[in-house]
């Protein structure tokens, strides 16, 4: 085995990132803690130290995994990611960087590549996309229009709320959310207009509960998608080996017979 496959195999053994993955979580509690004065009083150069220990293993890890694949590091996307995460946290904070000390926290993020379950999450999140844009669009159109009308039926006499066509989006988001949509805007709006309901009960029905879950829908889809997938890739890879094991079967029957052949040949001599 060459040096490079030998450095990937250690820095990629289950101990290995087992290690990084325990210094992740431990960093994030740090990070953490250092938001406390109380905490942090007399202890700076602790956890200074701490910080410094642990961006060092995630920099020789990004080295290593360098130095091993070369240019095939950065085919794989997860590289990408955490070669950017830990370059933020390399960037000097100090003078006018020093509000960039805060951003050492998004090291935390490193365990959606780590760990497996997080990384079939955010790759059904990427797969359902191009779903999510054509839900978002039919979002914005629907708010659009209601945010028009609303703005025609009750501007005049809610202009807080129902004063333009901005407010009116903003209006209609809280009603979507709802939160205090009831006692706090449809029932005051209801006082001035009986069959206001008509418009606000429809309107949450098509925004709160259909389309809403068409979000849901489109990430289950996509999640299932990946499963898939990777069941297949597995299957696959199964098979493969299995092939590969009957070929190497059949050579060994086929050295067998010949030693078979000879021995006969020298008992006959």
């Amino acid at each position: 085995m060459s040096v490079r496959k030998r450095v990937v195999a250690f820095i990629e053994h289950v101990k290995v990132q087992a290690f990084i993955t325990t210094l992740i979580i431990v960093n994030a509690i740090t990070l953490g803690m250092e938001t406390s004065p109380a905490i942090m009083a007399g202890r700076e150069s602790y956890f200074y130290a701490f910080d410094t220990f642990v961006l060092s293993v995630f920099v020789v890890e990004i080295a290593a995994k360098l130095f091993g694949r070369g240019l095939g590091f950065f085919k794989d996307g997860w590289n990408v990611f955490d070669l950017l995460i830990v370059g933020i946290a390399l960037v000097p904070a100090s003078g006018p960087l020093a509000v960039l000390r805060a951003l050492r926290v998004l090291r935390v993020l490193r365990l959606m590549s780590i760990v497996p379950q997080m990384r079939v999450v955010i790759q059904a999140l990427i797969t359902a996309v191009p779903g999510m844009v054509s839900i978002v669009g039919l979002i914005g159109l629907i708010f659009y229009v209601s945010a028009v009308l609303a703005t025609n039926f009750y501007g005049a006499q809610f202009t807080e709320w129902f004063g333009n066509v901005g407010a009116s989006m903003y209006s209609l988001f809280q009603i979507m959310t709802l939160e205090s949509w009831s006692m706090g805007i449809v029932r005051p709006v209801m006082a001035e207009f009986p069959y206001a309901w008509a418009f606000f009960i429809p309107f949450i029905l098509v925004t709160s509960f259909a389309v809403i879950n068409l979000f849901i829908g489109v990430i289950v889809d996509a999640m299932q998608t990946q499963h898939r997938q990777e069941a297949e890739e597995i299957e696959q890879h199964v098979d493969n080996e299995t092939s590969a094991l009957r070929g190497e079967i059949a050579e060994l029957r086929t050295e067998i017979m010949g030693l078979r052949n000879l021995l006969q040949r020298v008992d006959a001599d």
